[in-house]
């Protein structure tokens, strides 16, 4: 089943920038990595990861009008039936991807969603992740750093100032205080003094650009 649903995603995420299939296989060994440590459901887990991110092209298609999280709710159950799941467990799988997403209030309830939440957000901190900001910032048109006098909470998501930094500052230097495991808080704080310190370089770097 699983090889099936790899199959699957390979072809949804030929053409999906930053959220691809990388960002997909690094969250399930996550998701697994976390799981085994917290005593979770290895097969929710593995289905749970495998498919969070799915929709993530139509929501990209229609800039962001739809929530990719949301969106996949109304197409899971339709997609899971194909593998002949029970339906409590297709009902533990969905509340897992629909609870992943960081900007949503939507707050995972189950051991399973708690890590996969914590495994999607600890692939954004760090050495990937500055890859992966900088892909995401071009996607969308983005400076490639901002203006030392733009207030970077005044601005907005995939506007010219929606960079790697203004990511960094609006919500990846947040991700290590939102994470629900033991395991999940211990990866993300190593990762997050990492990339602390990368920016405290950036802005090192940049700063002989104030006397112009």
């Amino acid at each position: 089943m699983l090889n099936k649903i790899k199959s699957k995603i390979k072809k949804i995420f030929e053409k999906n920038g930053s959220h691809d299939l990388d960002h997909t296989m690094r969250v399930h060994y996550l998701c697994k990595h976390i799981g085994q440590k917290e005593w979770a459901n290895i097969e929710i887990l593995e289905i749970a990861s495998l498919l969070h991110d799915i929709w993530r092209p139509k929501q990209s298609e229609t800039k962001w009008k739809i929530c990719h999280a949301e969106y996949w709710a109304k197409l899971a159950k339709e997609i899971l039936d194909e593998f002949g799941l029970w339906e409590d467990k297709i009902n533990e799988i969905v509340h897992c991807i629909q609870t992943h997403r960081f900007r949503k209030n939507n707050e995972p309830k189950s051991l399973e969603a708690k890590v996969l939440f914590d495994a999607d957000k600890i692939d954004s901190i760090w050495a990937v992740w500055i890859w992966r900001a900088f892909m995401y910032a071009n996607e969308v048109w983005a400076k490639l750093h901002n203006d030392k006098h733009v207030d970077l909470l005044k601005t907005e998501e995939y506007s010219i100032d929606d960079t790697a930094y203004r990511e960094y500052i609006v919500k990846l230097s947040k991700i290590k205080d939102r994470m629900f495991t033991k395991t999940g808080k211990k990866l993300a704080e190593q990762r997050h003094h990492r990339m602390n310190k990368f920016f405290e370089n950036i802005i090192e770097e940049t700063r002989w650009l104030e006397n112009l």
